[in-house]
């Protein structure tokens, strides 16, 4: 069987999981915590990152974007494309995964001022996959595809935000919000994360940072109004 090897907060990781998920794979994962990686790990992983994929036999993979492909040439892929579908559908799967460590770095801001600067160049993908989305539900219409997988973790880590701290990171897209709520409803998100994600990535993201001050209240933003005393932003 398939082991993946993991931590908890990872977005490559989710999109991995993803992938290995909708094309019915059985794997086994297994945490780590990357601020104690263990020597077992730091021995096969060539840059002691997460994901790292241990193959059926016992092939050791890295890197999300290679791990991925593997699955496509190993398994059935999720749908037939032709060649340069294909790369076209990586093109714009690229357009998520090199996004991922900046929503991490938008979410982690301390200050409004920081905050806004990068969320203002994060927004610049958003307003790319606003203009090329299909009619939906999915990227590219009907069906599900390695694009809808490789933006995944950025539209579910999205949806935790707004859930828990009222700040919606999609404003203004209506068409990735509509995306966001696809993905997040047909029960995918759920699947390609643990079950304590939510509440260790709050931790992580809402603790001692802009977000985190306006879930509790502490700072109030523009989507929101503090005269009307919204109980997402000034309790």
């Amino acid at each position: 069987m398939n082991k993946l090897i993991s931590f908890k907060n990872c977005p490559f990781v989710q999109r991995v999981m993803g992938s290995l998920i909708a094309k019915n794979i059985e794997f086994e994962i297994e945490y780590i915590e990357l601020s104690n990686k263990p020597q077992w790990f730091l021995d096969i992983s060539p840059n002691g990152q997460v994901p790292v994929l241990v193959t059926e036999d016992k092939t050791v993979l890295f890197e999300s974007d290679a791990i991925v492909e593997y699955l496509d040439d190993k398994y059935a892929p999720i749908e037939q494309v032709s060649p340069e579908q294909k790369a076209l559908d990586r093109a714009w799967s690229y357009q998520a995964s090199k996004h991922y460590m900046p929503q991490c770095g938008t979410m982690s801001a301390k200050d409004k001022q920081t905050f806004e600067t990068r969320l203002q160049n994060l927004s610049k993908s958003f307003a790319k996959a606003e203009k090329q989305l299909a009619d939906g539900p999915y990227f590219k219409g009907e069906q599900l595809s390695n694009i809808d997988i490789a933006w995944l973790p950025i539209l579910h880590r999205a949806h935790v935000i707004k859930k828990r701290s009222g700040f919606d990171l999609l404003d203004g897209f209506a068409k990735v919000q509509q995306w966001q709520k696809t993905l997040v409803e047909s029960g995918l998100a759920a699947k390609t994360v643990p079950e304590d994600f939510e509440e260790v990535f709050s931790r992580f993201y809402l603790g001692d940072t802009y977000l985190g001050k306006l879930a509790r209240g502490e700072e109030c933003h523009g989507q929101q109004s503090c005269t009307e005393k919204s109980t997402s932003c000034c309790g």
